[in-house]
């Protein structure tokens, strides 16, 4: 199940840093052209422009904050009045809180809900009938290895992600004999600067910390095989059929155990992915 990149377009969201950016990198040098999503527009001109004269791609940037209600329709909207038809959607923007549920604001929870999954739906809605009608596209959804379990001092972030995977799986399901690829991916910790926005740091997780560009790999490696899902990394995989062995709620009391602890409560960070980020804050 072969996929042809060359020529067609991709739009990915968060694509200004980390597993965005790397996205955006790898898509450019397979041949497709862009559309850059993010809310800095300086920094998405800096790589259209730099993608542009390396790839001879065509670039197109769109700065937005997809967490505000609307902005999926605004970012649609702009992607018709540029003549653009989208043939890979990337749903990579999105961001995590941690800390005790009580102590989180209830704002920025509710921008985590609308980014991590109001805008990945209402944007997948809007894009996907155009794919269906073509016979052929694609998405990728960022999910998170947090998608297996509920987990303590994150329990917004994992449920959004859980969220994510069981969306991606149904869509994968219901339109996989009418052209569309739909996957989910799962990674787990990430090379990025996550952990030291929360305040800790990545120690003690040295065997399951991968870069954004190995993440970016097993996604197109899952996408051009047809998938539902990917959890990129060996021990990544191991951890994630290790929660089929165990009840939830077990597996929740051990998740919370391996979380990090010195973290100022309510803080928040910016994520493509588990415990993955970028140095712009979200959505990106």
């Amino acid at each position: 199940m072969a996929y042809d990149y060359r020529g067609k377009t991709a739009l990915i969201t968060g694509a200004s840093s980390g597993i965005g950016l790397a996205f955006a990198q790898a898509l450019a040098a397979r041949g497709m052209h862009l559309v850059l999503v993010a809310r800095s527009e300086e920094r998405l001109r800096r790589l259209a422009a730099e993608l542009h004269q390396r790839h001879g791609v065509r670039t197109e940037v769109v700065a937005l904050d997809l967490s505000r209600e609307g902005a999926a329709t605004q970012l649609a909207q702009a992607v018709q009045e540029r003549g653009l038809a989208i043939d890979l959607l990337i749903n990579n923007a999105g961001f995590g809180t941690y800390g005790p549920f009580d102590e989180q604001a209830a704002e920025r929870e509710h921008e985590e809900i609308m980014l991590n999954v109001a805008a990945l739906v209402d944007l997948t809605h809007r894009l996907l009938p155009p794919m269906l009608a073509r016979g052929e596209g694609a998405i990728i959804n960022l999910a998170s290895l947090a998608a297996f379990l509920p987990i303590p001092h994150m329990a917004v972030y994992a449920a959004t992600k859980a969220f994510v995977l069981s969306f991606s799986q149904a869509l994968w399901a219901e339109y996989r004999r009418r052209g569309l690829r739909v996957v989910a991916v799962c990674p787990g910790p990430v090379a990025t600067n996550f952990f030291a926005v929360m305040g800790t740091s990545q120690e003690g997780m040295p065997g399951l910390i991968l870069a954004p560009e190995q993440v970016v790999a097993a996604s197109l490696h899952a996408l051009e095989r047809g998938r539902s899902q990917v959890v990129p990394g060996l021990l990544n995989k191991l951890m994630a059929f290790s929660t089929r062995l165990v009840p939830r709620t077990l597996g929740a009391r051990v998740a919370g155990s391996f979380l990090p602890r010195r973290v100022q409560s309510g803080s928040s960070a910016p994520s493509g992915s588990s415990l993955s980020s970028a140095p712009e804050p979200q959505p990106r």
